[in-house]
């Protein structure tokens, strides 16, 4: 599903105008990056968090040059699912069924 489908399904479900749809999710997705790049970890309960996880130092190597380079430490943004958001998709019905016809 992309962004596009999300705000059709969005705009049927509730009726409110495709625009308002698409500004309310592009203002969602700023939020969750400017709280995100201010160290600021993101929690909707019963969805998930939004969280920033860090990456130790490390030692790369450039396999061209065959050179060894240092990979500085850095955060990467993370997505944790909560707890009923996970049961909701390993109890899916459809999921289900794709698994017993690939059996």
């Amino acid at each position: 599903m992309r962004k596009a489908d999300l705000i059709a399904r969005i705009h049927e479900k509730t009726g409110v105008p495709k625009v308002d749809v698409l500004v309310s999710l592009e203002s969602f997705f700023k939020e969750v990056k400017d709280a995100l790049s201010e160290g600021e970890n993101v929690y909707i309960r019963g969805f998930g968090s939004f969280i920033t996880k860090k990456r130790a130092r490390k030692i790369g190597r450039n396999i061209k040059k065959n050179v060894a380079i240092e990979i500085p430490e850095h955060h990467i943004p993370a997505f944790k699912p909560a707890k009923v958001f996970v049961e909701t998709v390993k109890n899916s019905e459809f999921l289900n069924a794709q698994i017993s016809e690939d059996a």
